[in-house]
């Protein structure tokens, strides 16, 4: 066989690696591109019977047999492509917070259906879950710093929420109630709906395919407790964010949820309900591992999109642990 210069291959008609024996002429592996395609991870590898000689300046070779391809890796290679291309990548926001690292971490441990990314407010925030990469620092007050973590993005899963303090000096002992207070850019307004809105606009300018909003139960009562804490009317501007999700035009699933809690998921029956009903129960909190687990799975089903619902779930003991989400998600038929 003939020296072949260091120079890139081109290959004309197909998007596989050159033969075992030319790479060996040039390490610089990633220099073999396939110029007749920009979607290499979406091309099928032609069966070899049909391949053409392959040409590099005046020489040519025979593309070697299937058998020697298996031999030397090439199938078990475009199947790990095949399957990166079929990943879906998924940004969760607010993956700092008590939620959204269990939905990050979720993503994290599906890798063979997801690619994983974060989003938080802080550097010390995002060393707080692992440092990775995958993390990215922005302010959802300012959408040019979500775009470096949006952009390529399939779906997005949004968590962010405006944080009540107590004030401080607050005694139990000598009875009455807490106050509360929101930090200065941080109110309802600005992060629950200015915030949310930011997020929506620059996901679908990104092209994003389905966006997970949750939010909690309580918003056709203006005169829910939790509006009054800090004068925030939290509710209000989260029901806003909604609304403005669901005239988007971008596939969404709304996710109202009830108290959370910080216990062990996937051991309890979950209830989907509409309009507050579920508040009038019993049965109006959820642990949070399950709230960050029909998130996960609203992606997976088309019976998800286009929905928008109140969870909760019954005490542990009492029913059945819910497993079959595409009929959890069936039976809801609300969009708003």
């Amino acid at each position: 066989m003939a020296t072949l210069a260091r120079v890139p291959l081109v290959f004309s008609t197909c998007t596989v690696p050159p033969p075992a024996s030319s790479m060996s002429l040039n390490r610089h592996c990633h220099k073999y591109n396939c110029v007749a395609s920009l979607s290499p991870l979406t091309r099928k590898i032609p069966d070899s019977s049909t391949l053409p000689s392959l040409k590099v300046g005046s020489f040519s070779s025979s593309f070697p047999s299937l058998s020697t391809r298996k031999n030397k890796g090439f199938r078990r290679t475009a199947v790990v492509l095949a399957s990166m291309a079929d990943l879906s990548t998924v940004l969760v926001t607010g993956a700092g917070g008590r939620t959204g690292q269990i939905v990050y971490k979720k993503l994290k441990e599906r890798s063979d259906q997801f690619v994983a990314r974060g989003l938080v407010r802080t550097p010390e925030s995002k060393e707080s879950i692992g440092g990775a990469d995958d993390v990215f620092v922005g302010d959802i007050r300012d959408t040019a710093t979500l775009l470096p973590a949006m952009q390529g993005i399939d779906a997005l899963i949004i968590l962010t929420s405006a944080v009540p303090r107590m004030k401080p000096g607050f005694d139990p002992t000598k009875g009455g109630r807490p106050e509360f207070y929101f930090e200065d850019g941080a109110y309802p307004e600005q992060v629950d709906w200015i915030g949310q809105k930011n997020q929506i606009d620059v996901a679908k300018e990104a092209g994003v395919k389905q966006i997970v909003l949750v939010g909690s139960m309580g918003g056709t009562n203006l005169n829910h407790p939790l509006n009054s804490l800090g004068n925030g009317n939290i509710l209000v501007w989260k029901r806003k964010a909604e609304q403005y999700l669901a005239d988007s035009g971008v596939p969404y699933t709304i996710i109202r949820a009830g108290g959370l809690q910080d216990r062990d998921g996937g051991i309890r029956e979950l209830l989907v309900g509409k309009d507050d009903e579920l508040l009038q129960t019993e049965t109006r909190t959820i642990a949070r591992p399950d709230v960050a687990e029909v998130c996960i799975q609203a992606l997976k089903f088309e019976e998800a999109k286009y929905k928008a619902f109140d969870l909760a779930s019954k005490p542990e003991g009492d029913g059945t642990p819910t497993k079959d989400f595409k009929a959890l998600f069936s039976r809801i038929t609300t969009r708003f």
